[in-house]
């Protein structure tokens, strides 16, 4: 099955113009970069579902995800700590809260895209991930990302990773005939998985692994990741000051070590799983 996805051209002079409206404490900011200078509470968009990314666990996220933005934020800021208020931001709602000012940046597996470059200015990317396939532990019918031809797979709201499955370059990559499965999300995606409602879950490798590890040995990671999945840092069309900051701050964090050691603390030790060693060339700002 082939599906398309066309997006909407937005203008980035009004998109642009929009950014006063970061406001914090009755002062408003033209950029985020200006925000975070000037001692405003940042609004962060993460996940809240995909453990050892971003999983809502008391009152604040946790994960990768987090770490590096709390730490991109802090580093933006001179090494000081910034004031943060955590968003859920799930795959079908980054763009339009990046739009209308819900959030003020995202760090929510985050994959740059031409398409989504039309509606959002990235920055980065921080990390590569690749994407893979998971299956439950006893499934010996998939073995590769080919053998999901005939298969039912999870088509994630506001993804496109199903995609790179069905579909033919360049928005696809294995142009196969298999057949989608809706779920508002990856975690309902993984229980339709162990109720056996799906052969497969398609993603990113990164969050694939934070289930497995979650789930305890009941799925399994087939470890051929086939595309490379570029996270990067949302911001709001045209907001060009905040995306060259973020990639001084990510450069730097890579440079000092830092994202190898969060690298390690959330994905350390997970069988098959291959994490960036150096840091991605950044995209340029536009």
């Amino acid at each position: 099955m082939h599906m398309r996805r066309v997006g909407a051209v937005f203008s980035v002079a009004a998109l642009a113009a929009g950014l006063s409206a970061c406001g914090g404490g009755g002062e408003t900011y033209a950029t985020v970069a200006d925000k975070i200078t000037g001692g405003g509470t940042v609004v962060v968009g993460t996940k809240w579902d995909q453990p050892s990314l971003g999983l809502k666990k008391g009152a604040n996220p946790e994960g990768f995800d987090v770490d590096v933005a709390t730490a991109v934020l802090k580093e933006m800021n001179g090494g000081k700590d910034v004031p943060v208020e955590w968003k859920e931001s799930a795959s079908s709602n980054r763009e339009p809260f990046l739009e209308n000012g819900t959030v003020d940046i995202v760090f929510a597996t985050y994959s740059i895209t031409e398409e989504r470059k039309q509606k959002v200015t990235f920055g980065g990317p921080y990390v590569i991930a690749h994407q893979d396939v998971m299956v439950r532990k006893d499934d010996t019918s998939i073995a590769a990302p080919k053998d999901l031809t005939g298969k039912k797979i999870c088509k994630a709201s506001g993804s496109n990773s199903y995609k790179r499955i069905t579909d033919p370059p360049p928005d696809g990559e294995l142009d196969l005939d298999a057949t989608t499965v809706d779920a508002a999300n990856y975690s309902e995606c993984i229980q339709k998985l162990g109720g056996s409602n799906l052969d497969a879950v398609t993603t990113d490798d990164l969050i694939l692994a934070g289930f497995a590890k979650q789930a305890g040995g009941n799925f399994k990671v087939l470890g051929q990741g086939f595309t490379d999945e570029k996270y990067g840092i949302g911001l709001k069309k045209g907001d060009t000051k905040t995306c060259e900051a973020v990639n001084t701050a990510v450069k730097k964090l890579w440079d000092n070590g830092t994202m190898k050691t969060l690298l390690d603390k959330w994905f350390g030790g997970i069988e098959g799983l291959k994490v960036s060693e150096a840091a991605p060339p950044a995209e340029g700002c536009s």
